[in-house]
């Protein structure tokens, strides 16, 4: 529904989208003392995602974060929030999303329900998301790219965290901005081999190497 209301899409049903590690993004933000909000990143994320061009509501999505990857802007903040009595992310260095359905809202909103997996607790998370885009990307290799922005909020509680409770918060507010490709197997690749129409190609602007006199 949302993604067949998009003018000129022409995207085959289930068409496979791969999330693109390095423009997929999760931030985070938690009390800190009452005095702040800490806010963090996790990089690196990866995952499926599957299109319904004629039924949004049949979109399928499934995102595995490292939490190896968090970043807090200090190292030992860092290693404190992977320790054990936390997120403990040597035994669990992963966290996995998988919708269980997705409700539209309107050409460009919807909520995807699903379960999410962090620390060995599976517990239900909706995301409210955003459809930023759906086209062909304006650089090489210009593949087709879906853009999505979502946001949830969490109890770390629910999840089994529950150490340091009259310093850190419980609610954890979510972001998420994420990229994803579509991948080679799908159907009709060739228009993604070639620049858009009257487009041109960038710009090389390294300097050509000198001769020597």
């Amino acid at each position: 529904m949302l993604l067949s209301a998009l003018p000129g899409l022409a995207v085959a049903a289930d068409t496979l989208y791969r999330l693109d590690p390095v423009h997929t993004r999760v931030l985070f933000a938690i009390k800190h003392a009452a005095f702040s909000n800490a806010l963090g990143t996790v990089s690196g994320s990866e995952g499926e995602l599957y299109f319904s061009p004629d039924d949004w509501a049949a979109a399928r999505l499934d995102v595995r974060v490292p939490i190896a990857h968090l970043d807090l802007g200090d190292s030992k903040w860092n290693q404190a929030v992977l320790a054990r009595n936390l997120l403990d992310g040597e035994r669990f260095p992963e966290a996995r999303f998988v919708s269980t359905s997705v409700q539209p809202i309107d050409e460009t909103h919807a909520r995807v329900l699903g379960d999410l997996t962090l620390r060995g607790v599976t517990r239900p998370v909706t995301l409210d998301v955003t459809l930023n885009a759906l086209k062909r990307h304006p650089l090489p290799p210009f593949r087709r790219t879906a853009g999505f922005s979502a946001t949830a909020t969490l109890s770390r509680r629910d999840f089994g965290i529950t150490a340091w409770s009259s310093v850190i918060g419980d609610d954890v507010q979510l972001r998420l901005e994420v990229e994803a490709v579509r991948d080679r197997k799908g159907d009709d690749d060739a228009p993604d081999t070639a620049p858009p129409s009257g487009s041109k190609p960038p710009i090389d602007a390294t300097p050509a190497p000198r001769s020597l006199p």
